[in-house]
């Protein structure tokens, strides 16, 4: 067991030197099993190493947010335009076709709502993943949070056991945890806990230092975007984000709040694969959008 009298920061995380992926194009999957590194290989672009993952799993935690009210009018239209869409089975199950080809992500934890005590959360058992066909299965890691840090890491740790059965990936998402400062430091620390526990995926916070926490996480990370930004802001973080070496972004509220939610996409996915500065990719917003 660690000395807990005695943890020193990392400062020497290896930014000129990449993870081997001379196996598979994907950084700490060399070694994982055939059908991983085929479902992994749908979520992520072959050509760029990238995602664009469209997240609308907000409701199971906040009722019929803005932008997904409908999830078949304002979230089925973009799924063609998304690299993977990360979901709960009830939306996914109503309100997306059954012949969409995108991978899913499936938001496999549950439990409390924005009205009461958060994260206290629950699995769904491993035959819904199974039988929805899934490419990825996502819980959320409360870390720092003293009520809720052991049993959504036991509930995570549950979760890759099942991966690891079927041979399907999981993605950490690590929430903030209310007794810890959100800079590098913490979101290393929590993007580090996941890949310990055995994530293929983790979904992390951008922060400034952000490069230490992807060189020190062996798996590839994509950012959330959080709350709504203006668009340029928007795209100037997942730029950011994807310099610093992330390999994309899971973005929900700065897409299907946005005023044209298509050419905002759009414009991330130039960002993401095509690497586009924020003025360049500000530009195909603006151009989509008029177009329309």
């Amino acid at each position: 067991m660690a000395d807990l009298d005695d943890i020193r920061d990392g400062d020497n995380f290896g930014l000129n030197t990449p993870a081997d992926t001379s196996a598979f194009y994907l950084k700490g999957l060399n070694n994982a099993s055939w059908g991983l590194k085929n479902r992994m290989s749908r979520i992520f672009n072959r050509k760029s190493g990238r995602t664009v993952m469209l997240a609308f799993d907000h409701g199971f935690l906040m009722g019929p947010t803005s932008g997904l009210e409908r999830i078949d009018l304002n979230i089925a239209p973009l799924a063609a335009h998304a690299d993977c869409l990360m979901g709960c089975r009830g939306m996914i199950r109503t309100s997306i076709p059954a012949d969409n080809t995108k991978p899913i992500c499936l938001r496999t934890d549950t439990g409390t709502t924005i009205l009461t005590e958060m994260n206290h959360n629950v699995l769904i058992s491993e035959e819904e993943a199974v039988s929805m066909n899934v490419s990825a299965m996502a819980a959320m890691l409360s870390i720092g949070d003293a009520d809720t840090e052991a049993s959504t890491i036991a509930n995570f740790s549950r979760l890759v056991d099942i991966g690891n059965k079927y041979s399907i990936p999981v993605m950490g998402v690590t929430a903030v945890g209310k007794d810890m400062a959100r800079d590098s430091r913490y979101f290393g620390l929590a993007s580090r806990v996941c890949a310990e526990n055995g994530a293929s995926i983790v979904k992390t916070y951008y922060t400034e230092g952000f490069e230490n926490v992807v060189a020190a996480c062996p798996v590839p990370i994509v950012i959330a975007g959080g709350k709504k930004l203006p668009e340029l802001e928007a795209l100037e973080l997942c730029y950011k984000a994807i310099q610093c070496g992330a390999s994309g972004v899971d973005m929900g509220r700065n897409v299907f709040q946005s005023e044209a939610p298509l050419a905002m996409m759009t414009a991330v996915k130039e960002v993401v694969h095509n690497d586009a500065t924020p003025a360049e990719a500000f530009d195909v917003y603006n151009t989509v959008k008029n177009e329309a």
